[in-house]
């Protein structure tokens, strides 16, 4: 049977079918939805482990990660690491960590068949740059403004993804919304622009790709599928219960995170207020709460990221069927536009 596609350089430079990517969703492991989201066709995502389990510890589990998601797969998949800096201008060292795992991971030809895309985020790509470069990996990094954008591709990254302020998790602490973002990073940059933020069936794509996208990044759409399997199964179920306006935005690890309105954004937002924790204790509490959430199921107490989106998204999904049936459904509401178009003379 036919299945229909969309012309894109990023498929074409990254080697997947579909121009369709699960976004970074740590810290609790996403090894069972990347290999799935890449078996479909897309471009699955491992996440890095919590922040604070140590240099040396957590690169460790995220070899581990890696490996366990080859075995799971022979497509392309992609780890996201947040990178960041000291007041030195140095790399943080649990993001040269995660960085260096990722690269030495590549060096054996096995995973390399794999791994072949490492996307950064929350910081300047630049303070890991030359190091990507030279793996030979592709480098795809998340922006949400233009003049990271432009920063970006100044700075080697071959893709960016252009995320709107109403996504989930780690957003901007100027908000720009997807509407506005994306067709303004299209506008700036040569290299392939993905769009995340709102996206969660065919409509929302084909939005998307007439905004000028070359695909489209997806996180909290894939969060309530059948093969999220790492993941406790009451984290879906919120995501399907959630209605507009029961998110937030709190102070997070990089910035602003948008997440579930609850007893646990309430008590960051308390802890943030009072600022009697110092930066390492304060870490250690969000990645515990976080892990609550997605490990062991604590949807009160829990840190719980979560999009906009969720407010649309009333079922869970198997993402085998999900993928290309997404993208049969763009090119379908595409077709369709076309029927309604009406041309008068003068």
């Amino acid at each position: 049977m036919s299945k229909v596609n969309f012309k894109s350089r990023f498929a074409d430079l990254t080697g997947v079918v579909y121009p369709v990517v699960q976004e970074g969703l740590g810290p609790y492991k996403s090894v069972a939805l990347a290999a799935a989201v890449s078996n479909a066709g897309g471009l699955g995502c491992v996440c890095i482990p919590a922040l604070t389990l140590g240099t040396d510890e957590g690169a460790k589990v995220l070899r581990g990660y890696i490996e366990e998601a080859c075995g799971l797969t022979d497509r392309p998949f992609s780890v996201n690491v947040p990178v960041g800096t000291a007041e030195n201008g140095e790399v943080l060292p649990f993001s040269a960590a995660y960085v260096g795992a990722v690269l030495d991971a590549v060096r054996d030809s096995e995973i390399r068949k794999r791994l072949r895309v490492i996307t950064t985020s929350a910081g300047a790509p630049r303070v890991v740059r030359d190091a990507i470069a030279e793996s030979g990996l592709i480098h795809m990094h998340k922006v949400g403004s233009t003049r990271q954008a432009v920063k970006a591709q100044e700075d080697g990254v071959d893709i960016v993804i252009a995320s709107g302020f109403e996504a989930g998790g780690h957003t901007h602490s100027r908000p720009v919304h997807t509407f506005v973002l994306g067709p303004n990073v299209v506008e700036a940059v040569d290299i392939p622009v993905l769009i995340a933020g709102g996206i969660r069936d065919g409509a929302t794509m084909a939005a998307a790709l007439a905004l000028g996208a070359d695909g489209v990044a997806l996180g909290t759409r894939f969060v309530a599928s059948y093969e999220n399997t790492d993941w406790h199964p009451e984290y879906a179920r919120r995501v399907i219960a959630m209605r507009e306006g029961d998110d937030s935005t709190v102070q997070a690890i990089y910035g602003p995170s948008r997440m579930l309105s609850n007893r646990g954004s309430q008590e960051l937002e308390a802890i943030n207020a009072v600022g009697e924790l110092d930066h390492d204790q304060l870490t250690k509490w969000k990645d515990d709460r976080l892990l609550a959430a997605q490990r062991d199921g604590d949807l009160d107490g829990g840190i719980v990221p979560m999009g906009q989106v969720a407010s649309g998204i009333h079922e869970m999904i198997h993402v085998a069927e999900f993928i290309p049936g997404m993208v049969a459904e763009a090119a379908a509401v595409l077709d369709h536009l076309r029927t309604r178009l009406e041309v008068t003379d003068g």
